[in-house]
């Protein structure tokens, strides 16, 4: 899988630290050699020694060793790997790396080096959602950085939330998606893909019957071409693929501010079927039923995704592909919708009763382009899937 691949590893200083150690197993397990680089923090949290007996190479720990500056110098340590990956990434490493110091060899490192660089936050959630720490991630990632993580759950410190590091499993799948071969290869590609959900209170909500699973083929076979790719889903009823940066929501503004925040991209493929209002005055306890009669819910429009990708700027990807599920004059429709929101492609299908399409195994789909439309026969969605991700393709090419 990794086979004959070095892979750089940064370890940062936090109690994730030790996911470091399973991570450089699995690595190892793929085939891919491990170079070793510890910051001073994370020598309190796991020791050279063990990093070193599972790599089976040494350990780089300081900037001005004379020993390790004659054999391999910063500069080419740097540069001999063919990903960098800094797991876990601290907040105060994402700090330095966004605002180009150097300060230690781990941050020498990602400053003198050109090779791709993969970070896998790990903070206390506040930390995380501090709008420094936002303004870094978003400087990382338009200077090229990919991510993968953090995830929601418990922290040692006692807090639930987004920071946790990602598992060393999924980092892996990153990994091996960032050095994957094929057509695709060095392009990043945005997916949206399920529901979305608008509460009306607490326990009930607005929704619609995708299922995700169109979704989720389309970003599976762009991995399957090497694609590195961002997939922001809903609740959908599908599992996520497989070597993608996850990013689940809930909502269509939860899902705008995902899509905007994972940007720049080279293509985005807007598959989710996201709601087109949201209930502006969703209850805060459960609504009951009382001798007063039904009640009145108001609605307001929810942000357009996908003519917000679509505008020109320099945000802007190369390849903007929307989605038209429709119960009438599909065609027409799907025309229309491609004019209006300024997209490249829509991809239309009919999702009437009877189609058995939404929620469904298969798809039947006509591809509008400014140049024509091309109806595809009917076939499972993997299928479809793998059609449209060869059509991204020769259009990046």
């Amino acid at each position: 899988m990794l086979h004959g691949k070095r892979i750089l590893l940064i370890i940062g200083g936090g109690i994730a630290a030790y996911k470091s150690l399973l991570l450089i197993r699995l690595l190892r397990g793929a085939g891919a050699a491990v170079t070793p680089v510890m910051t001073r923090a994370a020598g309190e949290f796991v020791t050279p020694l063990s990093v070193a007996a599972l790599a089976g190479e040494k350990v780089y720990d300081a900037l001005f060793d004379l020993t390790d500056e004659a054999e391999m110098g910063h500069i080419q340590l740097s540069r001999v790997a063919d990903l960098i990956v800094v797991a876990p990434a601290t907040a105060n490493l994402m700090a330095q790396a966004a605002t180009g110091q150097a300060r230690d060899l781990a941050t020498t490192l990602l400053l003198a080096t050109d090779t791709p660089v993969l970070m896998a936050p790990a903070m206390n959630v506040r930390m995380w959602q501090h709008p420094a720490t936002q303004r870094n991630l978003a400087t990382l990632r338009a200077d090229g950085v990919d991510f993968v993580g953090p995830d929601d759950g418990d922290m040692a410190c006692g807090e639930f939330g987004p920071g946790r590091l990602a598992e060393p499993e999924d980092i892996l799948a990153a990994i091996t998606a960032r050095l994957a071969d094929g057509p695709l290869r060095g392009r990043h590609v945005i997916v949206t893909s399920g529901p979305t959900h608008e509460p009306i209170d607490p326990v009930r909500y607005i929704a619609n019957r995708s299922s995700g699973a169109q979704g989720t083929a389309i970003a599976r076979a762009l991995v399957g071409l090497g694609a590195r790719v961002t997939f922001v889903t809903g609740p959908a009823d599908v599992p996520p693929p497989d070597s993608v940066a996850l990013v689940r929501v809930q909502t269509a503004r939860q899902m705008h501010d995902a899509v905007m925040q994972a940007l720049p991209a080279d293509a985005c493929v807007m598959a989710a079927a996201v709601a087109d209002w949201h209930v502006a005055n969703a209850g805060t306890q459960k609504i009951k039923k009382t001798k007063d009669g039904l009640p009145t819910l108001a609605f307001a429009e929810n942000p357009d995704i996908l003519a917000a990708v679509s505008v020109q700027g320099p945000q802007r990807p190369r390849l903007v592909v929307g989605f038209a599920a429709e119960t009438q004059d599909v065609l027409a429709n799907a025309t229309a919708k491609r004019a209006r929101k300024g997209c490249d492609w829509i991809v239309a299908n009919d999702v009437s009763d009877g189609t058995g399409i939404m929620g469904g195994t298969e798809n039947a789909v006509t591809l509008i382009t400014e140049t024509g439309t091309e109806a595809w026969p009917r076939m499972d969605k993997a299928a479809v899937a793998r059609r449209l991700a060869q059509k991204l393709a020769g259009a990046l090419a």
